[in-house]
């Protein structure tokens, strides 16, 4: 099977709650989603759209192309399946293999036997073909092969991505409790920021929603940060097409419009943070960052977007000095942000009302495993403004 120029289905995975984000990036690259779920998007293509889907989507974590289905009910049945692929025509013996699983059967209760199991089935058969094996372990850094088993149906898939495609690459310092790079951008598409008008960010900590949001303005896509994918060790792979496409993307960026990026923190520390991640991405030139307390952030008089994502709190002592802080993000928006909409991204719901604004809407996300809200403020200046209620994809 050559997977890089023969259609199957594809399965673009991501985080809970960002999916209706990278379904509007898929669409926005010419891709018709065959369906959209929780987790993420399918579509009919080959494995060359793939190449161009990992290098292009800030949104996604996986994209896995499917090899083949069947019904399984015991672990046995699975290696049988399994085994019967024609795994030569995919995999070189000199080859590193991975396994990865995702299972949701009642004959499975543990995923690393699960694990095993399918990667048993993958050497033995090539064992048998070529008279030896092929390396595996636990590393993302050659073939990965993912097996999705719900109930009574097993699915094999190559994982064209390999190490997750949520983090884009450029962010060498994570920083103190940093925002996912996919979570970000999903979050300013959420926004409906333009990538024109101002684009202010207090509280802006290691820096990620000011470096997306730059990004995204001059086109800057996550494949120029990443030098190595799954798909490279795939039979067939075209390091000339890969190429092709490397130089399309480094085509589109543009530096020609002025924009105004502002990233403000208090923290020394996670101001250092930013300025080294904004340089790996390059985009240092193209923010305006300052230390200082949110209040004392610059405001242009041309109206945008603010962005605040503050602590959320874990303990009583914490929540009770945010009170503080949340109602001070409240006078600061009321007081120098006239005429902007903010955004608030927050895991503390009672805190937010600390803030004192009524949230036209609730955008629901998660950041990790807490489940967080993107607050929508209005800020009339004079007049009601005319802003979109279903912000599109920037």
């Amino acid at each position: 099977m050559d997977i890089f120029n023969q259609e199957s289905n594809i399965v673009i995975t991501c985080n809970k709650r960002l999916a209706p984000y990278l379904e509007a990036e898929v669409i926005k690259l010419g891709i018709t989603p065959e369906s959209v779920f929780q987790t993420g998007v399918i579509i009919k293509a080959n494995g060359k759209t793939a190449i161009g889907l990992n290098l292009k989507l800030r949104c996604a974590s996986q994209i896995l192309y499917s090899l083949a289905k069947a019904r399984v009910q015991t672990p046995q049945q699975l290696y049988d399946f399994v085994y019967s692929y024609s795994w030569e025509n995919l995999i070189d013996v000199e080859n590193y293999l991975s396994v990865t699983c995702n299972a949701n059967t009642p004959s499975i209760n543990n995923t690393m036997f699960l694990n095993v199991k399918v990667k048993d089935a993958i050497v033995d058969k090539m064992r048998k073909v070529f008279g030896r094996r092929p390396n595996s372990g636990p590393l993302l850094n050659g073939v990965v092969i993912h097996v999705y088993w719900k109930d009574d149906e097993a699915e094999l898939f190559i994982d064209t991505s390999g190490e997750t495609l949520a983090k884009h690459g450029y962010r060498k310092i994570p920083g103190k409790a940093p925002m996912l790079e996919a979570l970000a951008a999903a979050t300013i598409y959420a926004s409906g920021w333009d990538g024109e008008k101002p684009f202010v960010n207090p509280m802006c900590g290691s820096g990620t929603l000011a470096i997306e949001a730059a990004l995204m303005a001059t086109n800057r896509y996550p494949g120029l940060f990443r030098k190595h994918y799954a798909f490279s060790h795939v039979k067939g792979f075209d390091p000339a097409y890969y190429d092709t496409v490397l130089a399309e993307i480094k085509d589109v960026v543009t530096d020609k419009s002025k924009r105004s990026i502002i990233a403000t923190d208090i923290s020394k520390d996670a101001i250092h943070v930013l300025k080294t991640n904004a340089e790996v991405a390059g985009v240092s030139h193209l923010l305006h960052v300052e230390k200082c307390d949110f209040a004392d952030t610059p405001v242009p008089s041309e109206p945008g977007v603010v962005f605040i994502n503050p602590e959320y709190g874990e303990r009583l002592g914490e929540v009770q000095e945010l009170e503080t802080t949340y109602a001070r993000i409240g006078d600061f928006l009321k007081q120098r942000c006239s005429g902007y909409r903010a955004f608030i991204f927050t895991g503390n719901l009672e805190l937010a009302k600390k803030i004192g604004l009524k949230a036209s809407r609730r955008i629901e996300f998660y950041n990790a495993k807490i489940d967080c809200r993107l607050l929508t403020y209005e800020l009339y200046a004079g007049t009601k403004r005319n802003f979109n209620e279903q912000p599109p994809i920037a």
